[in-house]
């Protein structure tokens, strides 16, 4: 069972630990009479749950580690950057054996790993520092690749040749998926014109989202990747809205807005999140950096995972050209995963990327 603890929950608890010299907090392991769990651990989102992207993935991987291994783990919601230090700060004072941060400042994170040296901490998605302590691990999934297989996807299918993006903040990571996403769509439509509009960090209005892509879609695009958390579901909102079509992101997004969202870029920091998780139950934790990919299925489509919404509810037009796409989709995931094709990184930026800045 998913457990969640809002901010002020958890400097409740933080409170009354100090009131009782410091005693370890009880996560709830023996609720109804079960047996307490042998280990614990906690994640600090960077937004509350809902998002049905990015966040609500990472709880997936809480859940799972609930269910399948020996472990108590909670889930602690933040309102955004302000609170993520307080949250860390109370999770590391009731004693967890990990404390997980999603999206989580580099230079914080690096500096609470230091401060505490006895504490494991782990970080599902990408941090950006040179070094991690040897108590710090952290996954980097890289999405360039799968980014290109949905460029490849929009090139094949806009009518209009003019496609959009909308991404939460101008920064490689974010850029990871963008860039990727362009080079695919000039692949096969070297005459597309791709927009991109960046949201200034801001990854929890979706009505910032909706407006952004409103104007893309009156400037002419008819299919839009949004790589913006929650504010991206204001993207999806806006290509229902339009009657025109979007790209979903980090989870499966397709039945959202069944019929408009053609397919959607996943992104499993569920997996990550598990793993994290998994690494302190087993004993193999190690700090440092991972990396998981398309060769991992760490970063896949949602027709990977059998989704046909778009098949299903799609219009015919479109529909009869899918075929032809995914045979070509598989083609180039063939030689990227073969080392024959090469997919710009903006994280490892290669001159394969300077056309598409």
């Amino acid at each position: 069972m998913k457990k969640r603890l809002t901010l002020i929950a958890l400097m409740l608890i933080f409170a009354v630990l100090l009131a009782s010299c410091g005693g370890a907090a009880d996560t709830g392991g023996d609720e109804g009479g079960e047996e307490a769990a042998a280990f614990n651990a906690a994640i600090v989102m960077p937004n509350p749950l809902g998002d049905r992207s990015f966040i609500d993935s990472s709880a997936r991987g809480i859940e799972q580690a609930n269910s399948e291994l020996d472990v108590d783990a909670v889930i602690v919601e933040t309102q955004g950057v302000a609170e993520h230090e307080a949250a860390l700060r109370g999770a590391i004072q009731q004693g967890y054996d990990i404390v997980l941060g999603l999206a989580i400042d580099a230079e914080l994170f690096v500096n609470l790993a230091e401060e505490f040296p006895d504490q494991k901490f782990g970080s599902p998605s990408e941090i950006f520092a040179e070094d991690l302590p040897d108590n710090l691990a952290a996954y980097t999934i890289n999405v360039h690749e799968s980014s290109f297989l949905v460029g490849l996807i929009v090139g094949s299918l806009t009518e209009t040749k003019t496609v959009g993006a909308v991404v939460g903040g101008d920064a490689p990571a974010l850029n990871q998926f963008y860039w990727g996403y362009k080079q695919g769509v000039l692949e096969v439509c070297p005459d597309c014109e791709v927009l991109v509009s960046y949201l200034g960090f801001d990854f929890a209005n979706p009505t910032l989202g909706q407006e952004t892509a409103i104007a893309q879609y009156d400037a002419g695009a008819d299919i839009i990747y949004q790589v913006a958390g929650l504010s991206g579901e204001g993207v999806l909102s806006a290509a229902a809205e339009r009657d025109l079509y979007a790209i979903g992101v980090d989870s499966n997004q397709d039945d959202i807005q069944p019929g408009n969202i053609i397919v959607s870029m996943i992104k499993r920091v569920d997996v990550t999140t598990y793993n994290l998780i998994q690494s302190v139950v087993d004993g193999t934790y190690t700090g440092g950096f991972s990396e998981l990919g398309l060769a991992d299925g760490a970063a896949a489509l949602s027709w990977d995972e059998g989704s046909t919404t778009f098949a299903d509810n799609g219009p015919a037009s479109m529909v009869d050209q899918l075929p032809a796409v995914q045979e070509l989709v598989e083609e180039y995931r063939a030689q990227i995963l073969a080392g024959e094709y090469e997919v710009c990184n903006a994280l490892v930026e290669t001159p394969v990327c300077d056309p598409l800045k």
